[in-house]
């Protein structure tokens, strides 16, 4: 039961964060988010994974690549100042938010994973 609440109170977390800095968007130019990363995640079950991600700007709509082992995923996204919202092909976005540091720290599957992307 512990690991339920403290997955929910992360899911609670990341979404105040996410709406919190939404809000803030307007206060500063965004830096891009293009480039190549290296990807440390977490599974809704609980396993770890790590691989590549590539984010390329396309006239301000965002097409994102990631390789995970043998496996390749791509989606599309926008963005809103720090949040970048990324459509590939679950039910749910991936949901990153850009740290000061360059990281892109994020959420998918409805917040019971969660995802680095480290420039």
């Amino acid at each position: 039961m512990d690991a339920y609440v403290s997955r929910r109170g992360l899911r609670a977390g990341m979404v105040a964060a996410v709406i919190g800095l939404s809000g803030m968007a307007g206060a500063a130019p965004a830096q891009s988010v293009a480039g190549s990363y290296h990807a440390e995640g977490r599974n809704p079950d609980g396993s770890s994974y790590s691989g590549s991600v590539q984010i390329r700007d396309r006239e301000g709509n965002l097409v994102v690549q990631w390789q995970v082992g043998d496996q390749a995923y791509s989606g599309t996204g926008t963005r809103n100042g720090d949040v970048v919202w990324v459509n590939w092909g679950d039910r749910y976005p991936v949901v990153y938010v850009r740290m000061p540091s360059g990281e892109l720290h994020g959420t998918w599957a409805n917040g019971t994973a969660l995802e680095r992307l480290i420039p």
